[in-house]
C-alpha cells in the first residue's frame, strides 16, 4: 500500500506513525509551577540526543491551551524524567488526565514524591531511574502546537539493585512502553547478538 502523507488528516496520521513508530519508552515527567504545584505527565515522545553531556528530548503536544508541564519548565528551566516501570503503570496512565493547572496529579493520585538533588521540581520516589535536568532549548515544531523541550541531565538516580558493572538490568527494571491508542506494552523476549564488526569476516 502506498499512501501519500498529504492525503491523510491529522487522525489518520496519528494512527498510522504511532502503530507504526512502536515501542516507544515513555517520559514521565515532574514539574513545578510558580505557586509550586507538582505536575506529573507522561510523553512517549521521548529519546536520547547525546551522552557528551547527557542530553535528553520529548516533545510535548499543547492542544487548545499549553501544558501545564511546558508552562512550567519555560518558566523554571527545570524538570525531571522518571522512567516508569509496570508496577507504576496505572499511576502513570492516570497523569495523561487533564487537570486544571492549580491541580496536582502526584497529589489527586496519591504518587509519593521525593526531593531531587540538583532541580527544584521532585522525582517521582517509585520511579527506578530518574534524570535531572536543566532545559537547554525549546522550540515549537509542525503547523500545529507542538514544543521540543531538549534538557541536560545533570543528576542521575538508579535504584541500587538495577545497576550493575555499569549497566542498567533491563529485566529487572521492568519497562514499559507506549504503543498505538491506547495500549502499553512490557518488556518480551531480549535478543543478544555479537558486536557487527565479529560477525563479519574479513
Amino acid at each position: 500500500m502506498e499512501i501519500p502523507a498529504n492525503s491523510l488528516n491529522w487522525d489518520q496520521t496519528y494512527k498510522l506513525m504511532t502503530g507504526a513508530i512502536v515501542p516507544r519508552p515513555i517520559a514521565w515527567v515532574t514539574s513545578l509551577s510558580p505557586e509550586g504545584v507538582v505536575n506529573a505527565a507522561p510523553f512517549s515522545a521521548f529519546t536520547l540526543l547525546s551522552q557528551d553531556p547527557p542530553t535528553i528530548l520529548f516533545q510535548a503536544v499543547e492542544g487548545d491551551r499549553e501544558k501545564d508541564t511546558a508552562r512550567n519548565i519555560r518558566l523554571s528551566g527545570e524538570f525531571v524524567v522518571n522512567i516508569p516501570n509496570l508496577p507504576l503503570l496505572e499511576q502513570m496512565h492516570l497523569c495523561s488526565a487533564s487537570l486544571p493547572p492549580e491541580q496536582s496529579e502526584v497529589e489527586r493520585f496519591g504518587i509519593a514524591t521525593a526531593p531531587s538533588l540538583c532541580v527544584k521540581p521532585p522525582r517521582i520516589a517509585a520511579a527506578p531511574i530518574c534524570f535531572e535536568c536543566k532545559l537547554i532549548m525549546h522550540f515549537p515544531i509542525g503547523r500545529e502546537p507542538h514544543v521540543v523541550f531538549v534538557g541536560e541531565v545533570k543528576h542521575f538516580y538508579v535504584r541500587d539493585d538495577l545497576y550493575d558493572e555499569g549497566r542498567i538490568d533491563q529485566a529487572l527494571l521492568q519497562p514499559i512502553c507506549r504503543i498505538g491508542g491506547p495500549w502499553y506494552a512490557r518488556l518480551g523476549e531480549m535478543i543478544h547478538m555479537p558486536a557487527a564488526d565479529a560477525m563479519v569476516r574479513p
